[in-house]
């Protein structure tokens, strides 16, 4: 992946002023798609110009610091406090430098579906849904749940969000995978240790700029009963959707909206994702990448493992990046190990 001219802010304050002049074209809003799309990568633009610029501020209120506590006149604290604004913003910075990927500012859908174990996995998958759930927050990002499937005693079946914001899939990528848990199960009444799997999948969402072909004779359209919480409408009506693509097998349903009409526009974006996924990985002569991640979700397929007992342990063994504190990283603290993945996939 090659970062030439990443550092020149002359080169990027010329491209913001390219899409800024578009931006007020009178036929910018001809392309609606187009539009929304320019107007995206002007927004990233300007976010990272800024964070350069600020970076630079920075680096010289570090130094002034610096000499201020040579002479006695800053504390510790105030250096310390100073320094570690600086080192957000590098990593900010150092983040978005290795999300260089086509795809990886798009915003992303995000599938969790448990392993064989019944109601043990099916909670694990609620915990992951949880822990993304507070990264997404902690990230600023936005989402928006497309399929949600209750489980049987707790947990969850299925779960289905897109999630919004610069780089999301980007990032979320790294996540891809079955991830492994190692518990005393709260559902075994002799409080024995339990390891249970679940499986991650990550898209990027396709927008209207990117056209995906679908042979309307293709799909097969199922309606069933929506479960689970969702309100009476929801619950007593057959407007949940299925929509499956017989060429390749690909399903993709949702059941949270209220109208049938709302569900079956929300599984074919998650369609569409998935398609224009397994595209995007023929061209690369990838398709050995995307069947690893379709592993069966069990022993020796995990990407990573977060052990809560005999020992506290989060390892992804991909990467060997490692954290004791389990419960930060159940709370959506995650970072650490997508930076790993990203790093270690510069290499490749």
């Amino acid at each position: 992946m090659s970062f030439g001219g990443i550092f020149d802010l002359e080169s990027k304050n010329k491209a913001l002023e390219k899409f800024q002049a578009k931006a007020v074209a009178p036929d910018f809003w001809n392309d609606s798609a187009k539009a929304a799309s320019i107007l995206k990568k002007t927004s990233v633009l300007e976010k990272e110009i800024k964070l350069w610029e600020n970076l630079e501020v920075r680096h010289g209120d570090v130094e002034i610091l610096f000499e201020f506590a040579n002479e006695g006149e800053s504390t510790p604290n105030e250096v310390n406090k100073e320094l570690a604004e600086y080192k957000k913003i590098v990593e900010d910075l150092e983040l978005r430098l290795m999300l260089g990927g086509e795809q990886d500012l798009e915003n992303a859908i995000l599938t969790i579906h448990p392993g064989a174990g019944g109601t043990e996995s099916q909670d694990w998958a609620n915990m992951l849904y949880r822990m993304y759930s507070r990264w997404i927050e902690q990230k600023g990002f936005s989402s928006k749940l497309l399929d949600f499937q209750p489980g049987d005693e707790a947990g969850i079946k299925d779960v289905t969000l897109e999630v919004k914001g610069d780089f999301a899939y980007g990032m979320l990528k790294a996540e891809a995978g079955v991830h492994r848990l190692v518990r005393i199960s709260p559902f075994d009444a002799n409080s024995r240790r339990h390891t249970s799997f679940a499986s991650v999948f990550v898209y990027p969402s396709v927008d209207d700029e990117i056209q995906i072909e679908i042979d309307p004779g293709d799909l097969r359209i199922d309606t069933y009963r929506a479960s689970g919480a969702g309100g009476q409408h929801v619950n007593k009506t057959d407007s949940a959707i299925r929509i499956t693509h017989l060429p390749t097998g690909v399903v993709a349903q949702c059941q949270n909206e209220r109208s049938q009409h709302k569900n079956k526009a929300q599984a074919m974006k998650v369609l569409k994702a998935r398609l224009y996924q397994i595209e995007v990985e023929k061209e690369k002569e990838a398709n050995k990448e995307l069947e690893d991640q379709k592993m069966d979700i069990g022993w020796g397929s995990q990407i990573r493992s977060y052990v809560f007992h005999p020992y506290n342990m989060v390892k992804d063994h991909r990467t060997k990046e490692e954290m004791g504190n389990v419960q930060a990283v159940m709370d959506g603290r995650i970072d650490p190990f997508i930076r790993a993945f990203l790093i270690q996939q510069i290499g490749k």
